[in-house]
Protein backbone atom coordinates (compact mmCIF):
# COMPACT_ATOMS: atom_id res chain seq x y z
CA UNK A 1 0.00 0.00 0.00
CA UNK A 2 1.04 3.60 -0.83
CA UNK A 3 0.39 6.08 1.66
CA UNK A 4 0.00 9.36 1.79
CA UNK A 5 2.91 11.67 3.16
CA UNK A 6 0.93 12.54 6.15
CA UNK A 7 -0.09 8.80 6.38
CA UNK A 8 3.51 7.98 6.38
CA UNK A 9 4.62 10.33 9.02
CA UNK A 10 2.55 8.67 11.32
CA UNK A 11 4.97 5.46 11.92
CA UNK A 12 7.15 5.17 14.37
CA UNK A 13 10.84 5.99 13.38
CA UNK A 14 13.65 3.26 14.66
CA UNK A 15 11.79 0.66 14.19
CA UNK A 16 13.76 -3.31 13.01
CA UNK A 17 14.34 -3.73 9.50
CA UNK A 18 11.55 -4.89 7.69
CA UNK A 19 8.78 -3.81 10.30
CA UNK A 20 8.16 -0.44 8.80
CA UNK A 21 6.65 -2.57 5.61
CA UNK A 22 5.14 -4.77 7.85
CA UNK A 23 2.98 -1.72 9.42
CA UNK A 24 2.34 -0.21 6.18
CA UNK A 25 0.98 -3.54 4.77
CA UNK A 26 -1.13 -4.16 7.45
CA UNK A 27 -2.03 -0.59 8.25
CA UNK A 28 -5.35 1.08 6.79
CA UNK A 29 -5.35 4.87 6.00
CA UNK A 30 -7.66 6.59 8.25
CA UNK A 31 -8.71 10.41 7.45
CA UNK A 32 -11.30 12.23 8.62
CA UNK A 33 -12.70 16.28 8.08
CA UNK A 34 -12.47 18.69 11.67
CA UNK A 35 -15.42 18.20 13.67
CA UNK A 36 -15.66 14.40 12.89
CA UNK A 37 -15.99 12.32 16.38
CA UNK A 38 -13.65 9.48 15.92
CA UNK A 39 -15.28 7.47 18.61
CA UNK A 40 -18.12 7.25 21.16
CA UNK A 41 -18.61 6.21 24.89
CA UNK A 42 -19.36 2.62 24.48
CA UNK A 43 -17.46 2.09 21.21
CA UNK A 44 -15.28 -0.77 20.72
CA UNK A 45 -11.75 -0.52 19.56
CA UNK A 46 -11.07 -1.39 16.46
CA UNK A 47 -7.25 -0.93 16.20
CA UNK A 48 -4.44 0.98 17.31
CA UNK A 49 -5.11 4.25 15.84
CA UNK A 50 -1.28 6.66 14.91
CA UNK A 51 -2.11 10.41 14.30
CA UNK A 52 -0.10 11.73 11.13
CA UNK A 53 -1.53 14.64 10.94
CA UNK A 54 -4.02 16.89 12.81
CA UNK A 55 -5.19 16.97 16.57
CA UNK A 56 -7.67 14.89 17.96
CA UNK A 57 -9.32 16.07 21.52
CA UNK A 58 -10.61 13.14 24.08
CA UNK A 59 -13.14 14.54 25.89
CA UNK A 60 -15.12 12.74 29.25
CA UNK A 61 -18.76 13.34 28.38
CA UNK A 62 -20.88 13.77 31.55
CA UNK A 63 -24.71 12.36 31.45
CA UNK A 64 -26.14 16.11 30.87
CA UNK A 65 -24.05 16.26 28.07
CA UNK A 66 -21.53 18.53 29.15
CA UNK A 67 -17.96 17.82 28.03
CA UNK A 68 -14.53 17.82 29.86
CA UNK A 69 -11.56 17.83 28.26
CA UNK A 70 -9.05 15.04 28.71
CA UNK A 71 -6.18 15.61 26.74
CA UNK A 72 -5.10 16.17 22.74
CA UNK A 73 -3.46 13.49 20.57
CA UNK A 74 -1.08 15.79 18.45
CA UNK A 75 1.16 14.73 15.02
CA UNK A 76 3.26 11.32 16.03
CA UNK A 77 1.34 10.75 18.44
CA UNK A 78 -1.10 7.57 19.79
CA UNK A 79 -4.15 7.50 22.04
CA UNK A 80 -3.60 6.67 25.76
CA UNK A 81 -7.67 5.46 26.01
CA UNK A 82 -6.96 3.35 22.50
CA UNK A 83 -4.04 1.58 23.90
CA UNK A 84 -5.81 1.13 27.05
CA UNK A 85 -8.66 -0.58 25.50
CA UNK A 86 -6.57 -2.55 23.19
CA UNK A 87 -4.92 -3.89 26.33
CA UNK A 88 -7.51 -4.38 28.12
CA UNK A 89 -10.74 -5.51 25.53
CA UNK A 90 -12.79 -2.58 27.13
CA UNK A 91 -15.12 -0.43 25.51
CA UNK A 92 -14.27 3.54 24.93
CA UNK A 93 -14.95 5.72 28.21
CA UNK A 94 -14.95 9.06 26.21
CA UNK A 95 -15.26 10.63 23.25
CA UNK A 96 -12.88 10.93 20.39
CA UNK A 97 -13.16 14.02 18.09
CA UNK A 98 -11.40 16.01 15.19
CA UNK A 99 -9.97 19.05 16.12
CA UNK A 100 -8.86 19.94 12.78
CA UNK A 101 -8.62 17.52 9.75
CA UNK A 102 -6.90 14.43 10.27
CA UNK A 103 -5.02 11.60 8.59
CA UNK A 104 -3.15 8.79 9.93
CA UNK A 105 -2.88 5.18 10.17
CA UNK A 106 -5.12 2.19 11.99
CA UNK A 107 -3.42 -0.90 12.49
CA UNK A 108 -6.19 -3.56 13.50
CA UNK A 109 -5.80 -5.23 16.73
CA UNK A 110 -4.66 -8.84 15.40
CA UNK A 111 -1.46 -6.27 13.42
CA UNK A 112 -1.25 -4.85 16.75
CA UNK A 113 -1.03 -7.70 18.90
CA UNK A 114 1.80 -9.20 16.79
CA UNK A 115 3.94 -6.15 16.94
CA UNK A 116 3.67 -6.01 20.19
CA UNK A 117 4.64 -9.58 21.12
CA UNK A 118 7.62 -9.34 18.07
CA UNK A 119 9.23 -6.10 18.06
CA UNK A 120 11.08 -4.67 21.07
CA UNK A 121 10.83 -1.20 19.04
CA UNK A 122 7.23 -1.16 18.31
CA UNK A 123 6.59 -2.20 21.92
CA UNK A 124 8.99 0.53 23.40
CA UNK A 125 7.16 2.75 21.36
CA UNK A 126 3.62 1.97 22.56
CA UNK A 127 4.46 1.58 26.31
CA UNK A 128 6.52 5.27 25.89
CA UNK A 129 3.43 6.93 24.33
CA UNK A 130 1.48 5.53 26.70
CA UNK A 131 3.88 7.07 30.06
CA UNK A 132 3.22 10.13 28.18
CA UNK A 133 -0.06 10.30 27.90
CA UNK A 134 -0.67 8.96 31.44
CA UNK A 135 1.42 12.21 32.60
CA UNK A 136 -0.07 14.41 31.06
CA UNK A 137 -3.40 13.06 32.02
CA UNK A 138 -2.33 13.37 35.91
CA UNK A 139 -1.04 16.83 35.46
CA UNK A 140 -4.53 17.69 33.49
CA UNK A 141 -6.38 16.23 36.88
CA UNK A 142 -3.84 17.87 39.11
CA UNK A 143 -4.41 21.36 37.42
CA UNK A 144 -8.09 21.15 37.59
CA UNK A 145 -7.97 19.71 41.37
CA UNK A 146 -5.56 22.30 43.17
CA UNK A 147 -5.48 25.24 40.88
CA UNK A 148 -7.79 27.92 40.74
CA UNK A 149 -10.26 28.59 37.71
CA UNK A 150 -8.56 31.86 37.33
CA UNK A 151 -4.99 30.27 36.81
CA UNK A 152 -6.56 27.44 34.67
CA UNK A 153 -8.29 30.13 32.27
CA UNK A 154 -5.11 32.47 31.44
CA UNK A 155 -2.72 29.32 31.11
CA UNK A 156 -6.01 28.00 28.12
CA UNK A 157 -6.04 31.74 26.79
CA UNK A 158 -2.34 31.96 26.75
CA UNK A 159 -1.56 27.95 25.46
CA UNK A 160 -3.19 29.64 21.98
CA UNK A 161 0.11 31.38 21.59
CA UNK A 162 -1.83 34.25 19.82
CA UNK A 163 -3.33 37.96 21.61
CA UNK A 164 -6.67 37.14 19.94
CA UNK A 165 -8.14 34.29 21.16
CA UNK A 166 -11.01 32.48 18.74
CA UNK A 167 -13.28 30.29 21.00
CA UNK A 168 -17.04 30.82 22.38
CA UNK A 169 -17.08 30.97 25.95
CA UNK A 170 -18.35 27.24 26.21
CA UNK A 171 -15.55 26.29 24.47
CA UNK A 172 -13.00 27.93 26.89
CA UNK A 173 -15.06 26.27 29.63
CA UNK A 174 -14.63 22.57 28.61
CA UNK A 175 -10.49 23.39 27.95
CA UNK A 176 -10.79 25.15 31.72
CA UNK A 177 -12.56 22.24 33.30
CA UNK A 178 -15.38 24.21 34.85
CA UNK A 179 -19.04 25.70 33.71
CA UNK A 180 -19.74 28.20 30.66
CA UNK A 181 -21.28 30.55 33.68
CA UNK A 182 -18.09 30.53 35.78
CA UNK A 183 -15.86 31.22 32.97
CA UNK A 184 -18.53 34.22 31.27
CA UNK A 185 -17.67 35.22 34.67
CA UNK A 186 -13.84 35.27 35.50
CA UNK A 187 -13.47 36.48 32.11
CA UNK A 188 -16.10 39.74 32.74
CA UNK A 189 -13.57 40.12 36.13
CA UNK A 190 -10.08 40.08 33.40
CA UNK A 191 -12.12 42.43 31.30
CA UNK A 192 -12.92 44.91 34.04
CA UNK A 193 -9.22 44.58 35.15
CA UNK A 194 -7.90 45.27 31.64
CA UNK A 195 -6.39 42.32 31.03
CA UNK A 196 -8.88 41.36 28.05
CA UNK A 197 -11.39 42.64 26.04
CA UNK A 198 -14.18 40.21 24.82
CA UNK A 199 -15.52 40.37 21.39
CA UNK A 200 -18.07 37.93 20.27
CA UNK A 201 -16.67 34.70 19.94
CA UNK A 202 -13.03 36.17 20.42
CA UNK A 203 -10.85 37.22 23.61
CA UNK A 204 -8.61 39.74 22.61
CA UNK A 205 -5.30 39.33 25.25
CA UNK A 206 -4.38 42.71 26.32
CA UNK A 207 -2.12 42.86 29.12
CA UNK A 208 -0.05 39.55 28.39
CA UNK A 209 2.35 40.11 31.59
CA UNK A 210 -0.54 39.93 33.92
CA UNK A 211 -2.17 36.73 32.22
CA UNK A 212 1.79 35.46 32.73
CA UNK A 213 1.29 35.88 36.17
CA UNK A 214 -1.93 35.12 36.79
CA UNK A 215 -1.32 31.68 35.44
CA UNK A 216 2.32 31.30 37.09
CA UNK A 217 0.22 31.49 40.13
CA UNK A 218 1.92 34.47 41.51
Amino acid sequence: MSLSPAADRAIPTGLEPGLRARMTAAAMPLSAPAGAVLFHPGDPCRGFVMVGTGTVRVDLIAEDGHALLLYRVATGEACLLTTACLFSGEAYAAEGRAETAVEGLLLPQPAFDTLVAESAAFRRFVLAGFGARIAALMARIEALSFRSVDRRLAEVLLARGTKEVAATQAELAVEVGTAREVVTRRLNALAREGLVVLGRGTVALRDLAALRGLAEGS
